[in-house]
């Protein structure tokens, strides 16, 4: 890596899943735990997914991006991972002169990627067989 080549840092958390995601220039190469990510990500669902924030804003070949991520599952890190990514991207728009017209935050933020999905597993109540299951009720 150049001396001169700026990195970009963003964490992205989803579920128990959290992601770090350090963006470089470069081809486009992505790895995920020092794998490639369609060698990490069984689905290519998760990896189209995950990309998404590149191809809005049409930088998926200008970037080499590396991940590290842990915790919960194949869906959780591919949604940390697309949150990482969006906030290299905007740290990255924050870094080039303003252009209002085609910032990377304005593409983002209708696309909705700069929101975090806060949506986590309840915690299971006493009394009830789930979080909201409640046990079979017998008359008698």
């Amino acid at each position: 890596m150049a001396k001169d080549t700026k990195v970009y840092q963003g964490t992205g958390r989803r579920k128990t899943s959290v992601a770090r995601v350090r963006m470089t220039s470069g081809t486009g190469k992505i790895t995920v735990n020092g794998r490639d990510v369609h060698e990490y990500f069984p689905y290519e669902t998760l990896v189209m997914d995950l990309t998404q924030p590149l191809d809005a804003t049409n930088t998926r070949d200008l970037y080499d991006i590396d991940v590290d991520v842990n915790g919960g599952g194949f869906q959780g890190q591919a949604g940390a991972t697309r949150l990482g990514i969006t906030r290299c991207l905007l740290l990255v728009d924050a870094a080039t002169p303003a252009d209002s017209e085609n910032s990377y935050r304005k593409i983002l933020k209708s696309e909705g990627f700069i929101t975090r999905d806060a949506r986590k597993k309840e915690r299971k109540k006493p009394g009830l067989k789930k979080a909201r299951r409640a046990p079979q009720f017998s008359k008698r």
